[in-house]
C-alpha cells in the first residue's frame, strides 16, 4: 500500500490486494476490477488521489520540504536511539537533512530556524554517541591489554595486547 503526503498527514492510496497486483478477486463478477476494467473502488480511489493532489498543490513548497526534513530528523533520531546506535544509518539521514537545509538556506520559511537547531542537535548527539562508543572500545582494549576486564565489569574485549599482529593494511583490521 502506498501513501501520499498532505498537509493533514499521510493518506493511504489504494487498498492492498490479497490476490496480488492486477488480479481480480477469485469471486469477482466481470466488470468489477479486473485488469483494464476499473471498478467502483477505483473511481473512489482516483477521486481521493485527485483531492490529495489538489491539497498538496495548494500547500507552499517550503512547508512540504520542511516536512521532509522533519522526516530526516526523526529517522536520524530513531537510528541514534537504538541499542547499539546505528551510526552509519543515522549519519546518512543527518547528511540528507544537511544537504537540503544548507542548499535551501534562506528559502525554507518559518521552519528554517527550527530545522537548523534540530540539525545542530543531531550533529551534537551523533558526535557524543560516536565518541562514547570509541571511548568504550578504547577502554575495553586498554583493559584487555592489561589483562583486566573493561571498566564496568564484563570480559575483556579480545586478544589485544602488545603481541597482537599489527595493522599493515591501514584499515583498522589486524591480519
Amino acid at each position: 500500500m502506498s501513501s501520499l503526503w498532505t498537509p493533514g498527514g499521510e493518506r493511504p492510496v489504494g487498498q492492498p490486494d490479497p490476490q496480488g497486483p492486477g488480479q481480480p478477486p477469485a469471486s469477482a463478477p466481470p466488470g468489477t476490477g479486473g485488469p483494464g476494467d476499473p471498478g467502483p473502488d477505483d473511481e473512489v480511489d482516483a477521486q481521493q488521489v485527485e483531492e490529495m493532489r489538489r491539497q498538496l498543490a495548494s500547500t507552499p513548497a517550503d512547508v512540504v520540504i520542511a516536512n521532509h526534513c522533519y522526516g530526516f530528523f526523526e529517522l536520524a533520531a530513531v537510528y541514534l536511539s537504538q541499542t547499539p546506535p546505528m551510526l552509519p544509518k543515522a549519519r546518512l539521514a543527518i547528511d540528507a537533512m544537511t544537504a537540503v537545509v544548507e542548499a535551501l538556506e534562506g528559502r525554507l520559511g518559518e521552519a528554517e530556524p527550527q530545522l537548523l537547531e534540530g540539525l545542530s542537535q543531531l550533529r551534537l548527539a551523533y558526535v557524543q554517541i560516536d565518541g562514547a562508543q570509541r571511548a568504550t572500545g578504547d577502554a575495553a582494549g586498554t583493559a584487555a591489554a592489561n589483562g583486566a576486564p573493561a571498566e564496568g565489569g564484563g570480559t575483556p574485549a579480545g586478544p589485544e595486547s602488545s603481541t597482537a599482529p599489527s595493522d599493515s593494511s591501514g584499515d583498522g583490521t589486524a591480519e
